[in-house]
């Protein structure tokens, strides 16, 4: 199988989470034949069959889930694919603070290195010349 580290880390961390909260859910995911690398190749299998190309990440945790309550499942062949997951950076208060000073450093070298700059003198050109009379 070679899903991604990150998709299977995030299915992992769902998984220990549930079967911390679920005691029932505890004793089907603690089942010795049952591992992450299968789990997820089933779950591979699973959305391939579908035929769709995006799915809400509970219906994934579902499929997981189902592949640990089921003692007679199809696992299916290990497929090489590209797996895509959405996730969301939490920044603690102190890395928002230390980004909005490097945000605020970096105009103020961008303002400093405008003002260094010479000024361009450029012609004074009218926009309503006078006629001469004396211009030929």
């Amino acid at each position: 199988m070679k899903g991604s580290n990150h998709f299977k880390n995030t299915i992992k961390a769902y998984l220990d989470q549930r079967a911390e909260s679920d005691v029932l859910f505890s004793f089907q995911y603690s089942k010795p034949e049952k591992n992450i690398d299968d789990c997820v190749t089933y779950i591979l299998n699973t959305v391939k069959k579908s035929g769709c190309n995006g799915f809400a990440d509970e219906e994934i945790y579902s499929m997981a889930v189902h592949y640990y309550d089921e003692d007679n499942i199809e696992v299916g062949k290990a497929m090489n694919s590209r797996i895509v997951v959405n996730h969301v950076v939490q920044l603690t208060e102190e890395e928002k603070a230390e980004a909005r000073q490097e945000a605020i450093r970096k105009l103020q070298n961008e303002a400093y290195n405008k003002m260094k700059q010479p000024v361009k003198k450029s012609k004074k050109v009218q926009l309503n010349p006078q006629p001469s009379l004396f211009d030929f």
